[in-house]
């Protein structure tokens, strides 16, 4: 089965393709149709977003589509940055996110967070969704070189002391809130 992956973000599309691996399930990203448009995102909830995303991309391709809507939600900062993290800071880049992030961060402030991502597939019947979440701690510090966007700042509770940007690929689709969300992908389709 081949669903178009509304994305324009290679990462992610990497990963999803390694969790997918071996399942039957394959995904073309939204690159590799040329289809460059940005995808709208506005809602205020993830399920909403992922929706929102997946139905644009199935009405302008016509073909069946997943999307999904992930971010970091930090108990001391109420959810925050939640379905904004991508768009954290005025910068909107990993590093400036990840600063603010540390700076909201003061002593005191309850670190625990968990990564949480709802994916939304669209256009094989009715519309379905599945989610997983990681959770894990905010460090006072970034460490690791992989992953990308929060994953130097995230220690998740089943790697205490390895930040997500420490965990090899295969260790952190094991855990990822996308490994979990996606992993239920197979069964929504039917496959298994």
């Amino acid at each position: 089965m081949q669903l178009v992956f509304a994305t324009h973000n290679a990462h992610k599309a990497d990963e999803v393709r390694a969790i997918l691996a071996g399942t039957g399930v394959t995904v073309r990203t939204l690159a590799d149709l040329g289809y460059h448009e940005e995808v709208p995102e506005t809602g205020s909830t993830f399920i909403a977003n992922a929706l929102q995303k997946a139905h644009h991309v199935h009405a302008a391709l016509g073909l069946p589509c997943v999307a999904d809507d992930s971010g970091l939600e930090v108990d001391g900062l109420g959810g925050a940055p939640g379905v904004h993290s991508k768009r954290f800071s005025p910068e909107a880049t990993a590093e400036a996110n990840n600063r603010l992030l540390l700076q909201k961060l003061t002593p005191g402030v309850d670190r625990t967070a968990r990564f949480r991502c709802v994916l939304a597939l669209v256009g094989v019947g009715e519309d379905r969704t599945a989610d997983g979440s990681c959770e894990g701690r905010i460090a006072l510090s970034e460490s690791g070189e992989g992953g990308f966007g929060y994953d130097p700042l995230f220690v998740p509770d089943e790697t205490p002391g390895r930040s997500m940007a420490e965990l090899t690929a295969d260790e952190k689709n094991a855990i990822s809130h996308r490994g979990r969300a996606f992993r239920q992908l197979p069964a929504l389709l039917g496959l298994s």
